[in-house]
């Protein structure tokens, strides 16, 4: 077999690339560098998911039990600072258990504990408890930094499969991404996607960071868009990633005005199809981009007009479904790029009309 000495090459690249240091902590000591913010366990790159007490408790039974745990990896930030690349959850766990903040519940093998904070434990369970060990693998400030995104996206693949937004969350950092997330936290975009804390599952998908990028993606192109929506939103993001503070300005104001002339209009109908003489109660990713696209492009004027009777807009919004060929826009095979431009072009016109 002939050897490719770039492979040689990129191989010894690696091995130069990443430096490592491994030790064993005890999870006291873990608890108070979290608690001191000595280690980030929310990290811009960090997915959002978030354990429930039960699966916390599970996790301190299995240290009362001395069962061996997983590393968790950390990234050396500045000296005596880290971020979390994997292990998020079981130092949340960690932390707040010997916080007092955590209740253990649904405990299998010491049951008696259940109900039991840290300070209800025997001293000399609580003390050993405190001294047990859990392994950490660093990333020293040496290491090339894209490695740890790397890294990241690798540990965390491995198991549940990331979801688009949340690899762009990690490829596409910047400040692009950190508006994104800023965006998303409007309190009308949640109420309308059900996301009502760290446990829902629009939240913990970043569903809400990805409408406002498909919006943004989508208002500039949607005329000439040539198909496959996540694509095109990585494109979006790669070529924004590092937008100047005037651009993004920009951005965010165009992605405010619409979602708030969405609210003030549809209030709590705003992407949401008629169902008999209510409305479904499910947010539509394709009626979402029609409106907020089109009432983006209503001129000041009728859009004042409109918000002096919204029912207009509403009514008409309503008698739209009545055209097969758009409701099928906003619920089949909604990525298609005949689709995308029939249902924008045809909310553009149903406003304009309910305008006029």
């Amino acid at each position: 077999m002939i050897i490719d000495p770039d492979l040689v090459r990129r191989f010894q690249d690696a091995e130069d690339s990443m430096v490592l240091q491994y030790n064993e902590l005890g999870l006291k000591t873990l608890a108070d560098w979290v608690e001191s913010g000595i280690i980030d366990v929310a990290p811009d790159f960090q997915r959002r998911d978030r354990w429930n007490p039960a699966k916390q408790s599970l996790l301190i039974e299995s240290f009362l039990l001395n069962l061996p745990i997983p590393p968790v990896y950390l990234a050396e930030v500045a000296t005596g600072s880290y971020s979390v690349i994997d292990g998020r959850q079981r130092l949340t766990a960690i932390h707040d258990f010997f916080a007092a903040k955590l209740t253990l519940r649904g405990l299998q093998e010491f049951k008696e504990l259940d109900g039991a904070r840290i300070d209800d434990l025997p001293s000399a369970m609580r003390a050993a408890l405190g001294m047990r060990a859990l392994r950490s693998v660093t990333l020293m400030r040496q290491t090339d930094p894209e490695l740890k995104y790397l890294v990241f996206h690798r540990l965390n693949s491995a198991g549940e499969v990331l979801n688009p937004q949340e690899i762009r969350n990690v490829a596409f950092r910047g400040p692009l991404n950190d508006m994104l997330q800023n965006l998303a936290n409007n309190e009308f975009l949640r109420k309308q996607l059900k996301i009502t804390g760290p446990q829902s599952s629009a939240y913990r998908k970043m569903a809400d960071v990805e409408y406002v990028l498909r919006f943004l993606m989508l208002a500039g192109a949607w005329r000439k868009f040539s198909g496959d929506l996540a694509r095109s939103m990585d494109e979006f993001m790669e070529k924004n990633q590092d937008a100047s503070a005037s651009d993004l300005e920009g951005m965010a104001h165009r992605f405010n005005t619409s979602l708030s002339r969405c609210e003030v209009i549809l209030g709590e109908h705003a992407f949401k199809r008629p169902e008999g003489s209510g409305w479904r109660d499910q947010v539509l990713g394709g009626l979402y981009d029609a409106q907020m696209i089109a009432f983006g492009e209503l001129r000041v004027d009728k859009f004042e007009r409109l918000k002096q009777n919204p029912s207009r807009a509403v009514d008409a919004i309503r008698a739209l479904f009545r055209d097969e060929e758009f409701d099928n826009a906003v619920r089949v095979g909604t990525n298609t790029p005949s689709r995308i431009r029939k249902r924008i072009e045809s909310m553009v016109a149903t406003l304009e009309r309910a305008a006029s």
